[in-house]
């Protein structure tokens, strides 16, 4: 569990303190605010997509280390990808916080999976799960 408990420090502090995909993105072709009124976590959401793959992506806003480097995490997991895998990933990264993804599924949200453990906390759920919600409002709601 040390190591365990370690490696979430170590992936959630990276994510926090430099995060790769936190700044402007004027270009992107979807736009959607996150927001948390329990604790104040706020972020906007910015994708590019091209022929159904997300290209780009980025966050802008503030909020817990939880929420900044989890959304951070998210982005470098599903940048390059269809948005069907984007949608199924996000599915499984919920399903890891509520205790129903198998391993072999949380094995695929590589660092993500790091998160697994504030299931554990319910505190910090929200937090953990905004970036993720966000998405998945965007993507499911591009027809519109």
């Amino acid at each position: 569990m040390a190591d365990n408990r370690s490696f979430y420090n170590e992936i959630l502090l990276d994510h926090n303190m430099h995060p790769g995909h936190k700044h402007e993105l004027p270009d992107a072709d979807m736009e959607m605010r996150g927001y948390n009124p329990t604790c104040g976590d706020d972020i906007t959401m910015k994708l590019k997509l091209a022929d159904g793959v997300v290209t780009d992506g980025a966050f802008v806003g503030s909020g817990c280390a939880i929420s900044q480097a989890s959304a951070d995490m998210m982005l470098d997991l599903v940048i390059g990808k269809p948005k069907e895998e984007a949608l199924r990933l996000a599915d499984i990264f919920l399903r890891m916080i509520k205790g129903t993804a198998s391993e072999e599924e949380i094995d695929e949200l590589e660092e993500a999976s790091a998160l697994k453990d504030v299931s554990h906390m319910p505190a910090r759920v929200k937090c953990a799960v905004l970036g993720w919600h966000t998405l998945e409002q965007m993507l499911n709601n591009e027809e519109k």
